[in-house]
């Protein structure tokens, strides 16, 4: 009788949370009147919100459940995504790339890449990452279908819609604002569900250093850091270029979900310090997501998992008391929303202002723009429903997410360092670099390349194209610099002085 009444207890939780968010979406409506109060929250996001919006974004469905089974599958090297590259890459966004974006008051990185080069950069990119961030949406959706599948027992396709339309109402009627707000919400309580996962599974074990003992003698190899050279996922040399140099960088320097709400902040300021904020948080993070993969490894009966993606939700529904075990498992619906709305907003963004506005119609009133947004917006969600099922041809959700970053985020990165750092980067080099960047990319991949590396040799090979075509091209004209490369500052007197010395160099 206790345990009926408990498993009520826990839907009441899960129901009420759905309705909230639900609720939610209709308050932020009537704050939503213009382009740039859905797409930037009408440029008045202050610090701490984007901050503790942009952790929210990123501890989301990949994090929760692709890297608890990533930890589940491969062990603690698993945290290499957040200590390797992400910290030392989110002061770097904060000190050297945000400001570049936020004074060119841009609503998207393709868009500051077209200003830096030429407008064909702008929509290869803009393409490039549209169809990423809608691909992705399909990853999250799958995320979610199969945390409430395990859980509620419903199935995943049903799963997937309750998702879809509980956060693309809020997402459609509140646009960023929503977003960034809810993602507040929603990380409060993923940090609530997730030290008591950690405080229970640890219990369970008998104590920390019980647990890690036990641990290291059933597995041993779970707690290397550094796995082989010949791992087929996570070789150590691997993880040093291709995540530490290339893919961390890019994802925090050139994510349209995470730099957009630095794009919509009430000042430069506020851009950079929600940043570094954000920054803070992230030494925790490790410790929260690959957790419940070990608990799930120790605990869980031979057989009970069959695919790694489950860990989280199987030690969730089996290891947490009635009651905290619902609180908790709104805690990581929560994670998982928080990924999928930013992923919408950021879609809808990309190719409403680089695509629709830019080259299908350009003389529309802004209220036609608030409404095309919003329909794209709805026509993600059904693609990302439809793309779900094929996440489960990947070996893990992380390894899905990081192969599809993979073909162009090494290309991206290096197309957009060149152009903050050196000014003699052309448009054509800006172009080729990025174009047969991809392209490399692509054929690396199809080649069976691990993703690690096809991210590194990415990245150097649109390097050097880009620098070998700008030295076979006319530089660019100072007065296109201004503004958008280091050392073409904005003030008249600096401005002169920094093209009289490129002149004369």
């Amino acid at each position: 009788m206790k345990e009926v009444l408990a498993q009520h207890i826990d839907l009441f939780l899960i129901v009420v949370y759905l309705l909230a968010i639900f609720l939610f979406g209709v308050l932020f409506r009537e704050y939503v009147t213009s382009t740039e109060d859905y797409f930037l929250a009408g440029r008045a996001l202050p610090w701490w919100v984007i901050g503790m919006s942009i952790i929210g974004t990123n501890i989301g469905a990949y994090d929760y459940v692709g890297a608890a089974g990533g930890a589940y599958r491969f062990g603690i090297a698993q945290a290499n995504y957040e200590w390797l590259g992400a910290i030392p890459a989110m002061i770097v966004s904060a000190l050297i790339i945000i400001p570049y974006y936020w004074k060119n008051k841009v609503y998207t990185v393709p868009e500051y890449l077209g200003k830096r080069y030429k407008e064909g950069v702008r929509v290869i990119e803009a393409v490039i990452y549209g169809l990423f961030l809608v691909m992705l949406l399909g990853i999250f959706f799958w995320a979610s279908g199969i945390m409430l599948h395990t859980y509620l027992g419903w199935s995943i396709g049903f799963s997937i819609v309750v998702t879809a339309i509980v956060v693309g109402f809020y997402t459609i009627s509140g646009g960023l604002a929503a977003v960034a707000i809810t993602d507040v919400v929603q990380l409060g309580i993923m940090f609530v569900g997730g030290f008591a996962v950690a405080g229970v599974g640890f219990a369970k074990a008998g104590g920390v250093a019980k647990f890690f003992q036990t641990l290291k003698a059933a597995h041993p190899q779970h707690l290397k850091v550094f796995l082989p050279l010949n791992n087929p996922a996570y070789p150590w040399l691997g993880m040093i270029l291709g995540l530490g140099l290339v893919l961390s960088p890019a994802w925090w320097c050139a994510n349209q979900s995470i730099i957009q709400r630095a794009l919509g902040a009430r000042s430069e300021w506020d851009a950079r310090a929600g940043m570094m904020f954000a920054a803070f948080p992230k030494t925790l993070i490790p410790l929260l997501v690959v957790l419940p993969g070990f608990f799930a490894l120790m605990f869980a009966p031979s057989g009970a998992i069959n695919n790694p993606d489950q860990a989280l939700p199987w030690v969730v529904k089996n290891l947490l008391p009635p009651g905290i075990r619902g609180l908790v498992f709104v805690a990581f619906i929560a994670a998982l929303h928080s990924s999928v709305d930013s992923t919408l907003n950021s879609a809808a963004t990309l190719w409403t202002k680089d695509i629709y506005q830019k080259y299908i119609k350009r003389d529309g009133s802004d209220r036609h723009y608030l409404i095309m947004g919003r329909i794209l917006t709805f026509a993600f969600i059904i693609f990302g429903v439809a793309f779900a099922p094929f996440t489960e041809k990947f070996p893990g959700i992380y390894v899905a997410m990081q192969t599809l970053l993979s073909f162009f985020q090494g290309p991206t990165l290096a197309t957009l360092l060149l152009g903050v750092l050196w000014w003699r980067s052309t448009g054509w080099g800006g172009f080729w670099g990025l174009s047969l960047g991809v392209i490399i990319a692509v054929v690396l991949s199809a080649a069976g390349v691990n993703f690690l590396y096809v991210a590194w040799w990415s990245f150097v090979a649109s390097l050097l194209i880009n620098v070998v075509v700008s030295y076979l091209t006319p530089p660019e004209p100072p007065e296109k610099l201004r503004g958008l490369v280091y050392g073409f500052l904005e003030k008249d007197q600096e401005f002169k002085r920094a093209v009289e010395e490129r002149l004369n160099g």
